[in-house]
């Protein structure tokens, strides 16, 4: 009230603002309630304010004033500062309610007048419904803004499970409605909702207590007005709750009378205030110009008075007493003076509510000011008419109001199409100082002028908690680590869940990770699955055991294969060289060699080239070496054949045509690779399947017919050698090598045998293994089991190596 007579009083003397117009102004207490708020508002738009006052605190201000103009204003839960009787015209605007609810049911009441309604501390997002509610406007934030800026504030301190509760009243209903659904959108739930009566009664606080103290929530938003906290507070300390991280509405986040009673239980507080002015000048002057010969005829002037002084002015009319009987104070002297005293009336440090009021007072100077400078042809109204103060229209000062932008010390101050101004807070901690007095504490802000990310700035390092030295945990359920999943709890609020470690071949390097990640193809988690790690690469390398034995197994093998043929050319004029057809002898210890330096391609690390090189090449090589033994068994069967009188089948089979077999053999292994190679070719495969940490590289046989035909192929040549083997078993021991043939055969067999379910059921380098090792002891089983016995006579038994003792029985 006296903000707002300040305010007046300013502008009527300034040059700059109205020169040609004055102020005036009717108070009116709405005294928070509906029937009360009607009646007076009524009686002002019709031009009946109500009897003149007779002195009062502010009869210096009014009467200086007096006469001059129409605004009138309604205070809610401000006591009567008087009435002067200046003047019975309508009033153009009003300025009110504090509440709410009681501004929702003045602007339907006045709807029809279309009387322009200017709060200053009614929050509630529902009045910027304009269709509803056209004629109004505010210098209070919407709760929409309040409600962003708790859901970032619970947000960044990771507060997902909050205690959400408010009075039976539209500003709490709708705020709560709105901040739920704007927390949900930061993954915040409500650990529960609870709307209790205006009227707290022992029924309602125990069942309001019942709820908290049930629930594992640490963190508890309250939308309410002061009163309502004082109750709730008492019934928590009769509880012993404690523990408890209040989040204020804006309607007490600024309460300093709360602290003197429930200092130990709402330190640490956090809440959005209003923004606060530094200083308005000449106000705290203003305040304090109050003297007892001023302001006996007003009973809360003078209840504040005595109050302050604990004294009693002579004829008072106040009639409140608090702790004492204001009848058994003592008569003031008269000397009392409010600057020797704190008091709330003259603490200018908290000027939040006061500013709005300051700042609607000047909306409306300013629209004036707008419809004064109007120029006749460039209105705003039909025809470009304008609004004329001498014969104001409420509807045309308020379209002024809507389109009215000014600065006022040092803040623009601008509306949006609602009439809502641009949300600017601070954030407030209650602190506790040393002397145990409270300090509101800003330590940061919210500004809905901003982008959402740069909107919140909290200063956590300054914040006073109420329990500990940082903020408390209020969660459903612990953050997942990094390496696991939410699961949702069915039936439960979102923010209830369980950890699930993320599947094979998953992660989540994420906190609180929704779904978890495959990893590519190339890629395996680590032991937290939090990470995807490049898989091992495995082939079979020339530098691990293995490959190291295998290596050595095939040169060694090469090695003796040309050793064993450069014996047997040194000794090639013998008759165990000569005997059973001497070049095949040689060409078969060269394909052995040649076999056993083929397992050399199946060692490193395969290219498409080299895999296209290792099939045909070992094919082919057996092919030889098979090719060759089947002649030597053939040569065997022809020459015993040709013992008989009157034979000539060694004619049919002279060294071009065993070449020529030799060949003809080859040759369709050679066809069979090359149709392979043409139709669907070995190629290198990266086998990510088998081991799930391992990329297995290997060779893909591409046409698996291709494969084992080449295989049966051999196996066929072997089939057939061993056949002829068996046939000739009976010949005679010193020029038969069918013996030594069927052997190596019946080892070839069950090398190749066996190699089939072990090279099926194998993967990567042992698969690789395998073959190398079939390779390498079939060649050897060839080597040893046809070779070894003539080096042994050649070695070790030089007599036996005459063509005497091998034509011998």
């Amino acid at each position: 009230m006296q903000t707002m007579t300040f305010a007046i009083r300013e502008i009527n003397q300034r040059s700059d603002l109205l020169p040609e117009l004055r102020l005036g102004f009717h108070i009116r207490d709405s005294c928070d309630d509906v029937p009360v708020s009607l009646k007076a508002s009524l009686l002002l738009v019709n031009g009946q304010p109500g009897p003149p006052a007779t002195g009062n605190g502010s009869l210096e201000a009014v009467g200086e004033i007096s006469g001059k103009g129409d605004l009138i204003s309604l205070g809610s839960r401000s006591p009567v500062l008087g009435c002067a009787d200046v003047t019975r015209s309508p009033s153009p605007v009003i300025i009110g309610d504090a509440s709410s609810g009681v501004s929702m049911a003045l602007l339907r009441s006045l709807g029809p007048f279309q009387i322009p309604l200017v709060s200053y501390f009614a929050s509630c997002s529902c009045l910027s419904e304009q269709t509803e509610f056209p004629m109004f406007m505010r210098t209070m934030p919407s709760d929409a803004f309040q409600v962003r800026a708790l859901a970032r504030l619970v947000s960044h301190f990771g507060w997902t499970w909050v205690g959400v509760i408010g009075q039976e009243s539209d500003y709490a209903r709708f705020a709560i409605q709105l901040f739920l659904q704007e927390s949900s959108l930061y993954g915040v739930c409500a650990a529960y909702v609870h709307h209790y009566p205006l009227v707290l009664s022992q029924q309602p606080l125990d069942k309001l207590l019942d709820i908290i103290q049930g629930s594992s929530s640490k963190v508890i938003l309250n939308f309410c007005g002061e009163s309502e906290v004082q109750s709730i507070m008492r019934a928590i300390r009769q509880r012993n709750i404690t523990g408890i991280q209040w989040i204020a509405g804006e309607a007490w986040a600024t309460a300093k009378s709360l602290w003197e009673e429930f200092g130990d239980l709402l330190s640490g507080t956090l809440g959005f205030g209003i923004r606060r002015a530094e200083v308005i000048p000449g106000l705290k002057q203003h305040l304090s110009r109050l003297r007892p010969s001023n302001i006996q005829d007003s009973a809360f002037l003078t209840e504040l008075w005595e109050e302050t002084f604990n004294c009693r002015l002579n004829g008072s009319v106040n009639t409140h007493s608090h702790m004492v009987n204001h009848l058994d104070r003592k008569p003031c002297s008269g000397m009392e003076d409010l600057n020797d005293v704190y008091s709330a009336f003259s603490d200018v440090s908290q000027l939040r509510v006061s500013y709005n009021v300051y700042k609607a007072v000047y909306l409306v100077a300013h629209a004036l000011q707008r419809m004064s400078d109007c120029e006749a042809g460039q209105g705003p109204f039909v025809n470009g008419t304008c609004g004329k103060p001498q014969s104001l229209e409420p509807w045309q000062l308020f379209h002024y109001m809507k389109n009215t932008k000014f600065s006022i010390l040092g803040e623009k101050v601008d509306f949006d199409h609602n009439g809502d101004p641009i949300a600017s807070y601070d954030l407030i901690n209650w602190r506790r100082e040393q002397d145990g007095s409270l300090r509101l504490l800003k330590v940061g802000f919210y500004d809905a002028s901003l982008s959402p990310e740069l909107s919140l700035v909290v200063n956590a390092s300054a914040i006073q908690w109420p329990v500990g030295q940082q903020a408390v945990r209020s969660v459903c359920s612990e953050s997942c680590p990094p390496g696991k999943r939410v699961a949702r709890r069915k039936g439960k609020p979102v923010c209830c869940f369980d950890c699930v470690t993320c599947a094979e071949g998953e992660v989540s390097n994420n906190t609180d990770s929704l779904d978890c990640t495959r990893c590519p193809e190339d890629m395996w988690p680590n032991d937290m699955r939090n990470l995807c790690l490049p898989k091992n690469v495995e082939f079979l390398s020339y530098k691990e055991p293995m490959g190291v034995v295998l290596c050595a197994g095939s040169v060694l093998g090469a090695c003796t294969s040309l050793l064993v043929l450069a014996m047997f050319y040194k000794h090639r004029a013998t008759p165990v060289v000569r005997a059973n057809n001497m070049e095949l002898s040689f060409f078969l210890l060269l394909f052995l060699a040649t076999c056993f330096l083929i397992g050399l391609l199946f060692i490193g690390e395969p290219s498409d080239w080299l895999c296209r090189i290792r099939y045909p090449a070992f094919g082919i090589s057996f092919a030889l070496c098979i090719s060759c033994l089947l002649a030597k068994t053939l040569v065997v069967l022809m020459a015993f054949r040709a013992t008989l009188p009157g034979s000539g089948v060694m004619k049919w089979f002279g060294p071009n045509q065993q070449r020529a077999s030799v060949l003809l053999c080859t040759v369709v292994q050679g066809l069979i690779c090359i149709i392979w190679l043409l139709t669907y070719p070995p190629f290198t495969n990266s086998n990510t399947g088998y081991l799930r940490n391992t990329i297995i590289i290997e060779c893909a046989t591409g046409s698996e017919v291709g494969f084992w035909c080449v295989l049966g192929y051999i196996g066929l040549l072997a089939c057939l050698c061993f056949f002829m083997a068996f046939l000739a078993r009976e010949l005679p021991d010193n020029f038969n090598e069918a013996k030594f043939i069927t052997f190596s055969m019946l080892i070839f067999f069950a090398v190749w045998i066996t190699f089939i379910p072990v090279y099926v059921s194998t993967a990567g380098k042992y698969t690789v293994a395998v073959h190398i090792f079939a390779i390498l002891a079939s060649a050897y089983g060839l080597l040893f089991c046809i070779f070894v016995p003539k080096c042994y006579i050649i070695i070790l038994k030089p007599e036996k190596n005459s063509k005497k003792n091998m034509m011998r029985k």
